[in-house]
């Protein structure tokens, strides 16, 4: 029978029957391939955003955005409504954007409910992988969002 809480061991089997271990150093080896796995799963994140940000801003940005503000415009012309030109990208770029985004969140799903298995082998260790992993991930990957 499985325990369920935390244990400070170095014999464990994660996600498959294949992916036991039996030593300090394939626990080493786990952890930090688990801690990878969380990094992958972080910077998925990241990729998604920024695809997501990177299609609005195609979609909606004009070539008139940053003109300047006239300062001798009647305030009649300020009520008057501005033709903008949005440019919205052709319907097989937006079919290949969203099948992009698709894979990206099958991906993402996947590698969270396999870290999340691996938490649930309740072994210390892998635990503090996922975490260092994640935080390790963070850290990396969302300044990043602020450059593009």
């Amino acid at each position: 029978m499985m325990t369920v809480t935390f244990q400070v061991s170095s014999h464990v089997t994660l996600l498959f029957d294949f992916w036991q271990v039996n030593s300090p150093g394939g626990m080493v080896l786990s952890v930090i391939v688990v801690m990878l796995l969380t990094v992958l799963y972080e910077l998925l994140k990241v990729w998604r955003v920024w695809l997501s940000r990177s299609t609005l801003l195609a979609q909606y940005s004009t070539p008139f955005s940053n003109s300047p503000v006239v300062e001798n415009s009647s305030p009649e012309a300020s009520l008057t409504p501005r033709e903008s030109n949005p440019i919205f990208p052709s319907n097989k770029s937006n079919w290949l954007l969203h099948g992009i985004q698709t894979f990206l969140h099958l991906l993402q799903v996947t590698l969270g409910y396999m870290l999340m298995l691996c938490v649930m082998s309740f072994n210390t260790w892998i635990f503090l992988g996922v975490i260092v992993g994640s935080t390790l991930g963070y850290f990396i990957s969302f300044p990043l969002l602020d450059r593009y």
